[in-house]
Protein backbone atom coordinates (compact mmCIF):
# COMPACT_ATOMS: atom_id res chain seq x y z
CA UNK A 1 0.00 0.00 0.00
CA UNK A 2 1.39 3.35 -0.95
CA UNK A 3 1.74 6.27 1.43
CA UNK A 4 -0.78 8.28 -0.61
CA UNK A 5 -3.39 5.55 -0.30
CA UNK A 6 -2.80 5.30 3.46
CA UNK A 7 -3.19 9.06 3.79
CA UNK A 8 -6.46 8.93 1.89
CA UNK A 9 -7.75 6.18 4.13
CA UNK A 10 -6.77 8.18 7.17
CA UNK A 11 -8.70 11.19 5.91
CA UNK A 12 -11.70 8.99 5.18
CA UNK A 13 -11.55 7.63 8.74
CA UNK A 14 -11.30 11.14 10.13
CA UNK A 15 -14.38 12.04 8.09
CA UNK A 16 -16.29 9.15 9.63
CA UNK A 17 -15.26 10.19 13.15
CA UNK A 18 -16.35 13.77 12.49
CA UNK A 19 -19.74 12.65 11.16
CA UNK A 20 -20.33 10.45 14.22
CA UNK A 21 -19.22 13.31 16.46
CA UNK A 22 -21.65 15.64 14.70
CA UNK A 23 -24.43 13.12 15.31
CA UNK A 24 -23.59 13.08 19.02
CA UNK A 25 -23.70 16.88 19.23
CA UNK A 26 -26.91 17.03 17.18
CA UNK A 27 -28.39 14.67 19.77
CA UNK A 28 -27.44 17.10 22.56
CA UNK A 29 -28.91 19.95 20.53
CA UNK A 30 -32.10 17.93 20.07
CA UNK A 31 -32.50 17.58 23.85
CA UNK A 32 -31.71 21.27 24.33
CA UNK A 33 -34.45 22.22 21.87
CA UNK A 34 -36.89 19.92 23.69
CA UNK A 35 -35.90 21.58 26.97
CA UNK A 36 -36.56 24.98 25.44
CA UNK A 37 -40.06 23.91 24.43
CA UNK A 38 -40.85 22.16 27.70
CA UNK A 39 -39.45 24.62 30.23
CA UNK A 40 -39.96 27.91 28.45
CA UNK A 41 -42.64 30.00 30.11
CA UNK A 42 -46.24 29.10 29.34
CA UNK A 43 -47.54 32.21 31.04
CA UNK A 44 -46.71 34.52 28.15
CA UNK A 45 -48.52 32.61 25.42
CA UNK A 46 -52.15 32.96 24.51
CA UNK A 47 -52.12 35.93 22.17
CA UNK A 48 -53.63 33.89 19.35
CA UNK A 49 -56.42 32.69 21.61
CA UNK A 50 -57.03 36.23 22.83
CA UNK A 51 -57.26 37.49 19.26
CA UNK A 52 -59.54 34.75 17.94
CA UNK A 53 -61.67 33.44 20.79
CA UNK A 54 -65.18 34.78 20.28
CA UNK A 55 -66.24 37.14 23.03
CA UNK A 56 -69.73 37.74 24.35
CA UNK A 57 -71.54 40.34 22.32
CA UNK A 58 -72.15 43.56 24.23
CA UNK A 59 -75.66 44.78 24.80
CA UNK A 60 -76.98 46.68 21.85
CA UNK A 61 -77.07 50.42 22.26
CA UNK A 62 -77.95 53.11 19.85
CA UNK A 63 -74.83 54.21 17.99
CA UNK A 64 -73.60 57.64 18.78
CA UNK A 65 -74.10 59.99 15.88
CA UNK A 66 -72.22 63.23 15.52
CA UNK A 67 -73.95 65.98 13.62
CA UNK A 68 -71.80 68.51 11.84
CA UNK A 69 -73.25 71.51 10.11
CA UNK A 70 -71.50 72.81 7.07
CA UNK A 71 -73.11 75.60 5.12
CA UNK A 72 -76.45 74.91 6.76
CA UNK A 73 -76.44 71.21 5.75
CA UNK A 74 -76.41 68.55 8.47
CA UNK A 75 -73.81 65.82 7.86
CA UNK A 76 -74.12 62.54 9.78
CA UNK A 77 -70.79 60.89 10.61
CA UNK A 78 -71.48 57.17 10.68
CA UNK A 79 -69.69 55.18 13.41
CA UNK A 80 -66.84 52.96 12.23
CA UNK A 81 -67.47 49.25 12.60
CA UNK A 82 -64.46 46.96 13.04
CA UNK A 83 -64.92 43.36 11.91
CA UNK A 84 -62.57 40.39 11.89
CA UNK A 85 -60.76 39.70 8.64
CA UNK A 86 -61.81 36.80 6.48
CA UNK A 87 -60.32 33.36 7.03
CA UNK A 88 -56.75 33.15 5.81
CA UNK A 89 -56.14 36.84 6.42
CA UNK A 90 -56.76 36.99 10.17
CA UNK A 91 -54.87 39.66 12.02
CA UNK A 92 -53.24 37.32 14.52
CA UNK A 93 -49.96 38.14 16.29
CA UNK A 94 -46.96 35.85 16.01
CA UNK A 95 -46.24 33.61 18.97
CA UNK A 96 -43.32 34.37 21.29
CA UNK A 97 -41.23 31.45 20.01
CA UNK A 98 -40.24 28.09 21.43
CA UNK A 99 -38.74 29.75 24.52
CA UNK A 100 -42.15 31.04 25.55
CA UNK A 101 -40.92 34.59 25.82
CA UNK A 102 -38.89 34.31 29.02
CA UNK A 103 -35.19 34.40 29.88
CA UNK A 104 -34.98 30.81 31.10
CA UNK A 105 -36.46 29.37 27.93
CA UNK A 106 -34.34 31.70 25.82
CA UNK A 107 -31.21 30.42 27.57
CA UNK A 108 -32.04 26.83 26.65
CA UNK A 109 -32.69 27.96 23.08
CA UNK A 110 -29.33 29.71 22.86
CA UNK A 111 -27.60 26.59 24.16
CA UNK A 112 -29.43 24.54 21.52
CA UNK A 113 -28.36 26.90 18.74
CA UNK A 114 -24.76 26.88 19.99
CA UNK A 115 -24.75 23.07 19.92
CA UNK A 116 -26.26 23.16 16.44
CA UNK A 117 -23.46 25.44 15.26
CA UNK A 118 -20.86 23.07 16.76
CA UNK A 119 -22.48 20.05 15.13
CA UNK A 120 -22.65 21.91 11.82
CA UNK A 121 -18.92 22.65 11.99
CA UNK A 122 -18.12 19.01 12.79
CA UNK A 123 -20.32 17.77 9.94
CA UNK A 124 -18.78 20.31 7.57
CA UNK A 125 -15.37 19.00 8.57
CA UNK A 126 -16.58 15.47 7.86
CA UNK A 127 -17.77 16.48 4.39
CA UNK A 128 -14.53 18.33 3.68
CA UNK A 129 -12.22 15.50 4.79
CA UNK A 130 -14.32 13.05 2.78
CA UNK A 131 -13.66 15.22 -0.27
CA UNK A 132 -9.95 15.50 0.48
CA UNK A 133 -9.64 11.75 0.94
CA UNK A 134 -10.24 11.23 -2.80
CA UNK A 135 -9.61 14.78 -4.05
CA UNK A 136 -13.05 15.29 -5.58
CA UNK A 137 -16.46 16.73 -4.78
CA UNK A 138 -18.02 14.94 -1.78
CA UNK A 139 -21.25 13.89 -3.45
CA UNK A 140 -20.43 10.99 -5.73
CA UNK A 141 -22.80 8.52 -4.05
CA UNK A 142 -25.88 8.47 -1.82
CA UNK A 143 -23.89 8.45 1.42
CA UNK A 144 -21.96 11.55 0.46
CA UNK A 145 -25.08 13.22 -0.88
CA UNK A 146 -26.86 12.58 2.42
CA UNK A 147 -24.17 13.99 4.68
CA UNK A 148 -23.76 17.02 2.43
CA UNK A 149 -27.50 17.59 2.15
CA UNK A 150 -28.11 17.45 5.90
CA UNK A 151 -25.17 19.79 6.54
CA UNK A 152 -26.47 22.23 3.94
CA UNK A 153 -29.97 22.17 5.44
CA UNK A 154 -28.54 23.09 8.85
CA UNK A 155 -26.46 25.80 7.18
CA UNK A 156 -29.62 27.31 5.64
CA UNK A 157 -31.26 27.31 9.08
CA UNK A 158 -28.28 28.99 10.73
CA UNK A 159 -28.10 31.56 7.93
CA UNK A 160 -31.75 32.47 8.50
CA UNK A 161 -31.02 32.86 12.21
CA UNK A 162 -28.06 35.10 11.40
CA UNK A 163 -30.39 37.23 9.28
CA UNK A 164 -32.59 37.70 12.37
CA UNK A 165 -35.45 35.64 11.01
CA UNK A 166 -37.91 34.14 13.49
CA UNK A 167 -37.06 30.52 12.71
CA UNK A 168 -35.58 29.10 15.91
CA UNK A 169 -38.70 26.98 16.31
CA UNK A 170 -37.50 25.00 13.26
CA UNK A 171 -34.50 23.75 15.24
CA UNK A 172 -36.29 20.87 16.97
CA UNK A 173 -37.74 19.47 13.75
CA UNK A 174 -34.51 20.06 11.85
CA UNK A 175 -32.23 18.25 14.31
CA UNK A 176 -34.69 15.36 14.50
CA UNK A 177 -34.72 14.83 10.74
CA UNK A 178 -30.97 15.45 10.41
CA UNK A 179 -30.30 12.70 12.95
CA UNK A 180 -32.57 10.34 11.01
CA UNK A 181 -30.89 11.30 7.74
CA UNK A 182 -27.37 10.78 9.11
CA UNK A 183 -28.43 7.53 10.78
CA UNK A 184 -29.65 6.26 7.41
CA UNK A 185 -26.43 7.47 5.79
CA UNK A 186 -24.00 5.71 8.16
CA UNK A 187 -25.95 2.44 8.22
CA UNK A 188 -27.85 1.67 5.01
CA UNK A 189 -26.24 4.10 2.56
CA UNK A 190 -22.62 4.04 3.70
CA UNK A 191 -20.11 3.65 0.86
CA UNK A 192 -16.37 3.48 1.34
CA UNK A 193 -14.43 6.45 0.04
CA UNK A 194 -13.51 5.68 -3.57
CA UNK A 195 -13.00 7.23 -6.98
CA UNK A 196 -15.85 8.09 -9.30
CA UNK A 197 -17.14 6.31 -12.36
CA UNK A 198 -15.91 7.97 -15.59
CA UNK A 199 -19.23 9.73 -16.31
CA UNK A 200 -18.85 11.79 -13.14
CA UNK A 201 -15.40 13.16 -13.93
CA UNK A 202 -16.59 16.60 -14.93
CA UNK A 203 -16.62 20.12 -13.52
CA UNK A 204 -20.41 19.89 -13.90
CA UNK A 205 -20.38 17.63 -10.85
CA UNK A 206 -19.48 20.67 -8.77
CA UNK A 207 -22.11 22.87 -10.43
CA UNK A 208 -25.09 20.59 -11.02
CA UNK A 209 -25.08 18.48 -7.85
CA UNK A 210 -24.16 21.33 -5.49
CA UNK A 211 -27.12 23.40 -6.71
CA UNK A 212 -29.40 20.36 -6.41
CA UNK A 213 -28.31 19.90 -2.79
CA UNK A 214 -28.83 23.59 -1.97
CA UNK A 215 -32.28 23.59 -3.59
CA UNK A 216 -33.28 20.50 -1.67
CA UNK A 217 -32.14 22.05 1.62
CA UNK A 218 -34.23 25.19 1.02
CA UNK A 219 -37.23 23.18 -0.20
CA UNK A 220 -36.93 21.16 3.00
CA UNK A 221 -37.09 24.27 5.19
CA UNK A 222 -40.12 25.36 3.19
CA UNK A 223 -41.76 21.95 3.70
CA UNK A 224 -41.27 22.06 7.49
CA UNK A 225 -42.79 25.53 7.57
CA UNK A 226 -45.72 24.37 5.45
CA UNK A 227 -46.49 21.46 7.77
CA UNK A 228 -46.40 23.77 10.78
CA UNK A 229 -48.65 26.20 8.92
CA UNK A 230 -51.30 23.49 8.49
CA UNK A 231 -51.26 22.75 12.23
CA UNK A 232 -51.35 26.43 13.21
CA UNK A 233 -54.10 27.24 10.72
CA UNK A 234 -56.27 24.39 12.04
CA UNK A 235 -55.66 25.67 15.57
CA UNK A 236 -56.64 29.22 14.66
CA UNK A 237 -59.75 28.01 12.85
CA UNK A 238 -60.81 26.00 15.88
CA UNK A 239 -60.42 29.01 18.14
CA UNK A 240 -62.24 31.29 15.71
CA UNK A 241 -65.16 28.83 15.62
CA UNK A 242 -65.40 28.72 19.40
CA UNK A 243 -63.54 25.44 19.88
CA UNK A 244 -61.24 24.65 22.79
CA UNK A 245 -57.98 22.93 21.74
CA UNK A 246 -56.18 20.75 24.26
CA UNK A 247 -53.71 22.31 26.67
CA UNK A 248 -50.70 20.60 25.06
CA UNK A 249 -51.66 21.76 21.56
CA UNK A 250 -52.29 25.26 22.85
CA UNK A 251 -48.96 25.47 24.65
CA UNK A 252 -47.10 24.22 21.57
CA UNK A 253 -48.93 25.99 18.76
CA UNK A 254 -49.29 29.31 20.55
CA UNK A 255 -45.52 29.71 20.38
CA UNK A 256 -45.34 29.40 16.60
CA UNK A 257 -45.66 32.40 14.30
CA UNK A 258 -49.19 33.15 13.09
CA UNK A 259 -50.44 30.94 10.26
CA UNK A 260 -50.32 33.88 7.85
CA UNK A 261 -46.64 34.45 8.72
CA UNK A 262 -45.82 30.78 8.21
CA UNK A 263 -47.68 30.73 4.90
CA UNK A 264 -45.80 33.79 3.61
CA UNK A 265 -42.43 32.49 4.77
CA UNK A 266 -42.93 29.10 3.09
CA UNK A 267 -43.96 30.79 -0.14
CA UNK A 268 -40.98 33.15 -0.11
CA UNK A 269 -38.34 30.47 0.44
CA UNK A 270 -39.85 28.22 -2.25
CA UNK A 271 -40.13 31.10 -4.70
CA UNK A 272 -36.58 32.27 -3.94
CA UNK A 273 -34.97 28.91 -4.72
CA UNK A 274 -37.15 27.91 -7.68
CA UNK A 275 -34.99 29.74 -10.27
CA UNK A 276 -31.96 27.85 -8.94
CA UNK A 277 -33.83 24.56 -9.35
CA UNK A 278 -34.54 25.57 -12.94
CA UNK A 279 -30.82 26.18 -13.45
CA UNK A 280 -30.07 22.80 -11.84
CA UNK A 281 -32.14 20.99 -14.46
CA UNK A 282 -30.58 22.98 -17.29
CA UNK A 283 -27.08 22.28 -15.95
CA UNK A 284 -27.90 18.58 -15.73
CA UNK A 285 -29.06 18.57 -19.36
CA UNK A 286 -25.82 20.24 -20.48
CA UNK A 287 -23.80 17.70 -18.50
CA UNK A 288 -25.81 14.85 -20.03
CA UNK A 289 -24.95 16.21 -23.47
CA UNK A 290 -21.25 16.12 -22.63
CA UNK A 291 -21.32 12.72 -20.92
CA UNK A 292 -23.86 10.74 -22.94
CA UNK A 293 -24.17 12.64 -26.22
CA UNK A 294 -27.76 13.77 -25.65
CA UNK A 295 -29.28 16.53 -23.57
CA UNK A 296 -32.47 14.79 -22.55
CA UNK A 297 -33.45 11.13 -22.66
CA UNK A 298 -36.27 10.79 -20.12
CA UNK A 299 -34.03 8.90 -17.74
CA UNK A 300 -35.92 8.36 -14.42
CA UNK A 301 -33.81 11.00 -12.65
CA UNK A 302 -34.39 13.50 -15.46
CA UNK A 303 -38.09 12.72 -15.54
CA UNK A 304 -38.62 13.16 -11.80
CA UNK A 305 -36.51 16.32 -11.74
CA UNK A 306 -38.85 17.72 -14.37
CA UNK A 307 -41.94 16.50 -12.48
CA UNK A 308 -40.63 18.27 -9.39
CA UNK A 309 -40.09 21.43 -11.41
CA UNK A 310 -43.65 21.26 -12.78
CA UNK A 311 -45.07 20.70 -9.28
CA UNK A 312 -43.29 23.71 -7.79
CA UNK A 313 -44.11 25.81 -10.87
CA UNK A 314 -47.77 24.88 -10.44
CA UNK A 315 -47.63 25.88 -6.78
CA UNK A 316 -46.05 29.26 -7.53
CA UNK A 317 -48.36 29.88 -10.50
CA UNK A 318 -51.46 29.05 -8.44
CA UNK A 319 -50.44 31.53 -5.77
CA UNK A 320 -49.50 34.26 -8.21
CA UNK A 321 -52.42 34.05 -10.63
CA UNK A 322 -55.28 32.03 -9.17
CA UNK A 323 -54.90 33.59 -5.75
CA UNK A 324 -54.40 30.24 -4.05
CA UNK A 325 -53.23 30.82 -0.52
CA UNK A 326 -53.57 28.91 2.66
CA UNK A 327 -54.31 25.21 2.81
CA UNK A 328 -54.81 24.53 -0.92
CA UNK A 329 -51.44 26.06 -1.72
CA UNK A 330 -49.86 24.21 1.21
CA UNK A 331 -51.03 20.85 -0.13
CA UNK A 332 -49.51 21.70 -3.51
CA UNK A 333 -46.21 22.66 -1.87
CA UNK A 334 -46.06 19.40 0.09
CA UNK A 335 -46.88 17.39 -3.05
CA UNK A 336 -44.01 19.16 -4.83
CA UNK A 337 -41.61 18.36 -1.99
CA UNK A 338 -42.78 14.73 -2.03
CA UNK A 339 -41.74 14.66 -5.70
CA UNK A 340 -38.33 16.00 -4.72
CA UNK A 341 -37.98 13.35 -2.00
CA UNK A 342 -38.86 10.56 -4.41
CA UNK A 343 -36.35 11.94 -6.88
CA UNK A 344 -33.77 11.99 -4.06
CA UNK A 345 -34.39 8.57 -2.51
CA UNK A 346 -36.81 6.59 -4.63
CA UNK A 347 -35.18 7.02 -8.02
CA UNK A 348 -31.66 6.32 -6.72
CA UNK A 349 -32.63 3.31 -4.63
CA UNK A 350 -35.52 1.62 -6.40
CA UNK A 351 -35.33 2.65 -10.07
CA UNK A 352 -32.70 1.62 -12.59
CA UNK A 353 -31.29 4.18 -14.98
CA UNK A 354 -28.21 6.06 -16.05
CA UNK A 355 -27.98 7.49 -12.53
CA UNK A 356 -27.59 4.00 -11.07
CA UNK A 357 -24.02 4.83 -10.05
CA UNK A 358 -25.68 6.49 -7.03
CA UNK A 359 -27.80 3.41 -6.34
CA UNK A 360 -27.38 1.51 -3.06
CA UNK A 361 -29.35 -1.48 -4.33
CA UNK A 362 -32.29 -3.36 -2.86
CA UNK A 363 -29.96 -5.99 -1.35
CA UNK A 364 -28.49 -3.37 0.98
CA UNK A 365 -31.96 -2.44 2.18
CA UNK A 366 -33.01 -6.05 2.67
CA UNK A 367 -29.85 -6.68 4.70
CA UNK A 368 -31.14 -4.32 7.39
CA UNK A 369 -34.71 -5.54 7.18
CA UNK A 370 -36.18 -2.68 5.08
Amino acid sequence: MTLAAATNENLAEISNVLIYSAMAVYTLAFFAYITEWLFGSRSKVGRTAAALTPKAAPARTAPAVTVNKAGGTAVLERPKVVVRAAAGSRDVPDGPGAHGGDEKGDLYGRIAVSLTVLAFLLASGGVLTRALSVERAPWGNMYEFNITFSTTAVGVYLLLLALKKNVRWIGLFLTTSVLLDLGLAVTVLYTASDQLVPALHSYWLYIHVSTAILCGAVFYVGAITTVMYLFKDAYENKLANGGRPGSFASSFLERLPASSSLDKFAYRVNAAVFPLWTFTIIAGAIWAGDAWGRYWGWDPKETWSFITWVAYAGYLHARATAGWKGRKAAYLALAAFACWLFNYYGVNIFVSGKHSYADVGLDALRSVGL
